[in-house]
């Protein structure tokens, strides 16, 4: 896979053995994911393991780079990531396409989220979306409980499964590649997937239950 040119939190880059964690990353499972929102940035660099004295196979080192805060703000430099951010696409979101969206209200039957990127382009303002009970997972779907799958502010990986009305998108996560893929615990600090359905607090040990999705 290629190297988005903006991430969002919790967006997947690429695999270790193909590129080297820089600032504003993180490795899980093996797997390079975006800690902060922003450009993408790759550059070769050599990569030395902890027993050898001198530099072996060269990676790349992808990073996500901070906007210089020197930057004079226009109209083009203002999108859904904030000041800088490079202002985003007009791309609009289709049946099939992969999304990232953010969790904005919850529901009995729903949980109501703002796309933010679709595949790899950010967008330059939010579509509201949709996801319904019955398309948070494959099986079970009558005992889902939209609490128990997802919070408010979590960041979910879904597809957009049918343009709905004027003013929704209806995805789904049903598939193992899809649901959250970055949560804050209650305590305020960023979780880790454990299991399909629970996140953990790395700091208080604390699990809390989400609809996980699995690192592609």
């Amino acid at each position: 896979m290629s190297l988005p040119s903006l991430a969002l939190p919790g967006q997947l880059l690429g695999p270790a053995t193909k590129y080297a964690p820089g600032p504003g990353t993180h490795i899980h499972n093996s797997q390079i994911y975006a800690s902060i929102a922003g450009p993408v940035v790759s550059n070769s660099r050599y990569r030395t393991p902890s027993n050898a004295t001198t530099p072996t196979k060269p990676l790349p080192l992808v990073s996500i780079s901070r906007p210089s805060s020197s930057t004079t703000v226009n109209e083009n430099t203002l999108g859904i990531l904030g000041t800088n951010s490079g202002g985003g696409s007009n791309i609009l979101p289709e049946v099939e396409s992969v999304v990232l969206a953010k969790v904005t209200r919850l529901g009995q039957r729903f949980a109501t989220v703002e796309i933010l990127v679709v595949a790899d382009t950010v967008c330059r303002e939010g579509f509201q979306g949709l996801i319904r009970r019955e398309d948070v997972r494959a099986t079970e779907k009558d005992r889902v409980r939209i609490e128990e799958v997802f919070r408010v502010g979590d960041l979910v990986r879904g597809q957009v499964v049918s343009l709905g009305d004027q003013s929704n998108y209806y995805l789904s996560t049903a598939s193992d590649e899809f649901g959250v893929v970055m949560a804050t615990s209650e305590a305020g600090n960023q979780m880790y997937p454990i299991s399909w359905k629970e996140f953990q607090d790395p700091k208080t040990g604390l699990k809390e239950s989400r609809k996980a999705a699995k690192p592609l």
